[in-house]
């Protein structure tokens, strides 16, 4: 409740917490060459994550090379740190391009990792238009970081 009801960023929301030295606050797990891995203040599930360059751009087409290897290894460093500490039976993955395709922040483009659990869809989102998400999101914070998000050397 505290991240829907309290204060607003301007601007872009990505940028700013990028810009700022309060990972944890900021819900940033880690911090590559030219992109980062951050839950998601607003989940789908459990260990919803999202690797963003510090590139401003709206799409993948205005990333260079080097960026889109990076994005992809912390995706890859994503994958295995949620397997590690969370044993999801699967994942969803992928970018929302445009406001038509559902993106939430449209003018920073960023991949979305969201670990998957047999079961784990009910009829609170189809009825009730509401998700529940059991664990606080500094508790999940807290178990990735001691799986090894941070530090983890990905060949």
């Amino acid at each position: 409740m505290k991240l829907i009801l309290g204060p607003k960023l301007e601007g872009c929301l990505f940028c700013e917490k990028a810009r700022e030295d309060n990972d944890k606050q900021n819900l940033i797990l880690h911090r590559g060459s030219t992109c980062f891995i951050m839950l998601n203040a607003y989940p789908y599930n459990n260990g919803h994550l999202m690797v963003v360059p510090y590139a401003h751009v709206g799409n993948v087409d205005q990333l260079d090379t080097p960026v889109l290897t990076d994005l992809m290894l912390l995706v890859k460093r994503s994958v295995i740190v949620l397997q590690r500490a969370m044993n999801p039976d699967g994942f969803n993955m992928g970018v929302n391009i445009g406001k038509v395709a559902g993106a939430g922040i449209e003018g920073h483009v960023h991949f979305h990792v969201v670990p998957r659990w047999l079961g784990d869809t009910n009829f609170m989102p189809v009825l009730g238009e509401t998700r529940l998400i059991p664990e606080p999101l500094d508790v999940t914070y807290d178990k990735l970081i001691a799986a090894g998000i941070a530090d983890l050397t990905i060949a």
